[in-house]
This record gives C-alpha cells, structure tokens and sequence, in this order.
C-alpha cells in the first residue's frame, strides 16, 4: 500500500465487489430501425427514488487488423455520413443475426478490403459507448491476408482499399493522427500483441 495515496490499488489485487444492478421498473422501446434502437429504462435508483436512463441498441460488431503476406496494414480510406469526414480505418462491421464473431470477421474482411486471411487470431474486444449501450465489439489480428481483388460494400458505403506500411500507421496512430476510435483501440491491441 501506499501511505500517502488512499486510494491507491495495487497492481495484482483483486478488483472491489461489482456494484448491484439497479432494479429496472420498466422499459419502453422509444425508436427502433433495422440499424438501432434507444430503449428508455426508469430504474429504482439505491435510494429508492426513480430515474430514467436511456439505452442505444445496436448490434455487437467486428473489428479486424489486418496484415498482409507482405507485412502491410490493408485499410479503408472511408467516408463517415455523421461528420462528414473521409479518414483512415481498419474493417469493420456488424455481426448478423445466428453468425458467429469470427465468421463475422471473415466477411466483413472480404466484404470491406477484398482480402481473405490466412489466420484469425482473437483480440478481445471492448464496449466502446459503455456509458450509453450495451454494444460490444470484437477485435481480431488476421495475418497472411490475400487479395482477391472483389468488393462487396454495401450501397451507403464509401471507401477505398489501399496497403500501407505497417510502421507509418504506427506513427500515425502514435502521433494522435487516427481519429477513428475503434481503429485506434484495435490498433493499439494488435501492436501490443505484435511486440
């Protein structure tokens, strides 16, 4: 311990009790689309009082890092309808309904860049807007990727598909220069297991 930090926790010890969910009086689907839903909760708070809380449903997803049989990183260059921006990304994708996260992946890397991988290798994953939605995603390295050259974008997708070198999107990433957050996070997991 830490005499002059309270607060302090150790690395190694094990985490404090989770918290008791909070008691759910009711739910009521407020919009719902084939893309999301928000579903508002009013909840008996440890108090006893009542307070609404609202939850974004979207299906969980698929992020896939992908690396080539030459060592290059295949990326989207994507347009993004929200912001209006065009930036960098690696694939990914929702997971559909009886489908399986790496079957998923599989996919969405055919679908989104062209390639096939020769071998997936599972990540983690992470709840990207944990504060809002339950929403979780998938994050896989693929390596030995091969193109075949065949797109299957869906008819809202912009993007085009390039390789870059593995070490420039490291430094990008680095310099704060991708703003893409699932690509970012994603990223940053495959390098740590890369070494």
């Amino acid at each position: 311990m830490s005499a002059d930090d309270p607060l302090f926790h150790p690395a190694g010890a094990p985490d404090p009790p989770a918290f008791r969910r909070h008691d759910v009086l009711r739910t009521d689907r407020v919009y719902d689309s084939v893309w999301c839903a928000l579903d508002r909760h009013e909840l008996r708070l440890d108090d006893d009082s009542t307070s609404e809380y609202h939850i974004f449903r979207v299906p969980d997803a698929v992020i896939i890092v992908p690396l080539t049989t030459h060592g290059h990183l295949a990326m989207v260059w994507q347009h993004r309808h929200p912001h209006g921006r065009t930036h960098w990304e690696v694939p990914a994708g929702r997971i559909n309904p009886g489908e399986s996260p790496e079957a998923s992946a599989r996919r969405e890397l055919a679908e989104e860049t062209g390639h096939t991988a020769g071998k997936l290798i599972p990540l983690g994953g992470f709840f990207p807007l944990n504060g809002i939605s339950d929403h979780y995603t998938h994050v896989f390295l693929a390596t030995d990727c091969e193109s075949t050259g065949q797109l299957q974008l869906d008819v809202n997708e912009r993007l085009l598909v390039r390789t870059r070198p593995l070490e420039a999107v490291r430094a990008e990433l680095l310099a704060g220069q991708l703003e893409d957050g699932f690509t970012a996070l994603a990223l940053f997991k495959a390098l740590a297991y890369l070494g």
